[in-house]
């Protein structure tokens, strides 16, 4: 063997241990953090809330406190047993009864599903200027298979018709037909209806924001499916930096000149959004807001290059201001993305919380 393969195989070999070792420093970090006496135990009301409910689980010598040792056991058992999981995927389900294949959505199930237990579900949606993209990206390692690999959640993604083909309200009409569909589809597939998550990035990041301000609002349900008697109402929205305002978008720098006529915006309601300010508006999740809208929380880059980052600042501000729960995750210099790593660290817990 000679020497520049020998030094590429000791580094291949090192390579576990390396990823090893950074996945027992953020586990220590994150004992440390929640040891807020720093006495280097952790007692139950030190933990967040989404944490209490293994308190007994993690607490293996039953003294009412959790040592480090005991904090990287439970973590390292829980790792190895979500390895061994694995998940179904129910691919291309139609929800609108048409054979249109944009009009189809995918089920990502735990391979076991307890038969009395109702798991949440979480809904993801797409991007892509509303005229590109495909429901495979829910399907990403770091994204609905992370989350159904826990057993805790159920996931589905969807697809819906883009604005080569069909302009708002289409969009919305399509995702709100698949919530429906979903939601009457939930007794077979081991779903709790009443704790439906919607979940997207950029164009769908809006589209679920959309979800999340538009329940009730006749022109924007649609009558597509066959479940109408359902409810399209999601019970959170987690926006990954979507746009809110349209018709502000410009006030803002951006790589797109967005008041444009062949800009995203006005491809998707068919003319230049300044000169069709009214049904720009209706495509704006900001001029939905009200005190009885889902739960939100918004994750955006500081930095954005399409998508700027004060479109999550004031639809985030005009929640709030209403009295509907809101929160911004801001990333500071972050650009038109979210590291992987957030759905470990900051989506699943969000999801944990709520459902604890």
């Amino acid at each position: 063997m000679t020497r520049l393969a020998l030094t590429l195989f000791l580094l291949l070999s090192l390579l576990p241990c390396l990823t090893a070792d950074k996945s027992v420093d953020r586990a220590k970090a994150r004992f440390l953090n929640w040891d807020i006496n720093r006495d280097g135990k952790l007692l139950l009301q030190e933990l967040p809330p989404f944490a209490k409910k293994n308190f007994q689980r993690v607490d293996q010598n039953k003294d009412g406190s959790i040592s480090l040792s005991e904090h990287l056991g439970f973590l390292s058992k829980q790792k190895n047993n979500s390895n061994k999981k694995e998940f179904r995927v129910l691919s291309n389900l139609p929800y609108a009864n048409t054979p249109n294949p944009r009009q189809t959505l995918n089920l990502v199930l735990p391979a076991q599903i307890s038969a009395n237990k109702k798991l949440p579900l979480i809904v993801w949606i797409h991007g892509g200027g509303w005229k590109n993209g495909d429901k495979q990206s829910g399907l990403s390692p770091h994204r609905l298979t992370a989350l159904v690999k826990t057993g805790r959640y159920i996931g589905a993604t969807i697809a819906y018709r883009l604005s080569g083909e069909a302009q708002w309200p289409a969009q919305i009409h399509d995702c709100k037909a698949a919530i429906r569909w979903l939601r009457g589809n939930a007794e077979k597939h081991g779903i709790a209806p009443e704790k439906i998550i919607a979940w997207g990035s950029s164009a769908g990041g809006h589209l679920v924001s959309m979800l999340g301000v538009s329940h009730g609002v006749k022109e924007l349900e649609g009558k597509i499916g066959n479940h109408t008697d359902q409810s399209s109402r999601v019970h959170a929205v987690i926006n990954y930096y979507g746009p809110s305002a349209l018709l502000q978008m410009d006030d803002h720098p951006s790589k797109i000149i967005h008041n444009a006529p062949d800009s995203p915006e006005s491809q998707l309601i068919s003319g230049p959004i300044q000169e069709n300010r009214k049904k720009t508006k209706q495509a704006s999740p900001l001029h939905h807001v009200s005190k009885d809208d889902s739960i939100f929380i918004h994750f955006h880059g500081t930095d954005d290059p399409l998508v700027p980052y004060h479109q999550s600042v004031i639809f985030h501000q005009a929640l709030q201001k209403k009295g509907a729960t809101s929160q911004l995750i801001t990333v500071e210099k972050g650009g038109h993305s979210m590291p992987a790593i957030y759905t470990r660290e900051k989506v699943i817990p969000f999801l944990d919380e709520l459902f604890d």
